[in-house]
């Protein structure tokens, strides 16, 4: 198993540190970003990038996402102790943690195969327990563990599947980024009357794929 060390520790505090000048503001994120090891996510060649502010290849495809995304997004969550989360796109599971870590209940999806069964054994062994991990199609949601108070996508989808929507609760939150190349982040508010949408700026995902899992 890897080892946290007093480096690492080191290190993820000057990560947040620079984190914060960018413009996260909640401490509690920045918290939950200080708390969870990055370089256990991360291939050994890489441990040395593990603190950088930068998004790295885990395989499959897919990232470990930028440090300051994972923020950017987990503090528009708004999240409270207790939520109950869809998590779409496990990847590498560094995602995963950051939302234990700031006491949600997580129910967590991924397509890759391969990433799946990684991330299931990893995450316990590191002391985090989603309260599921599920292997399918994300653009599907959990209908099964429905509804939500907030929904995470993780990857870019060229649309808002209608299927996610339906899972997210009256009052809850969905966020996720929007677009082909570029996405929009877009935070949603389920209300009574309808959906309101906000815009968040522009970033840059994987994409979300669609249809059959891999195997």
């Amino acid at each position: 198993m890897n080892t946290d060390t007093y480096r690492h520790k080191g290190l993820r505090k000057q990560l947040v540190e620079e984190i914060r000048a960018k413009g996260i503001r909640d401490e509690k994120v920045l918290k939950a970003l200080e708390a969870v090891p990055r370089h256990f996510f991360m291939d050994s060649s890489f441990l040395e990038f593990a603190y950088e502010d930068k998004p790295f290849p885990i395989g499959s495809g897919q990232t470990i996402s930028q440090p300051y995304t994972v923020a950017f997004q987990t503090e528009l969550l708004e999240i409270k102790k207790g939520d109950k989360i869809l998590e779409v796109g496990t990847g590498s599971g560094y995602q995963t943690c950051v939302l234990i870590e700031l006491g949600a209940r997580v129910y967590t999806i991924e397509r890759q195969k391969n990433l799946f069964l990684k991330t299931r054994e990893l995450l316990p062994a590191f002391g985090y327990k989603p309260k599921n991990f599920s292997f399918g199609d994300g653009y599907k949601g959990l209908p099964v563990f429905a509804p939500f108070d907030k929904i995470l996508v993780t990857a870019g989808a060229p649309f808002i599947p209608d299927a996610m929507l339906d899972q997210l609760q009256i009052g809850g939150m969905m966020v996720i980024p929007v677009g082909e190349d570029i996405q929009v982040m877009k935070r949603l508010l389920k209300t009574k009357s309808g959906i309101v949408e906000e815009e968040h700026g522009s970033f840059r995902f994987v994409p979300l794929l669609e249809k059959k899992a891999n195997d």
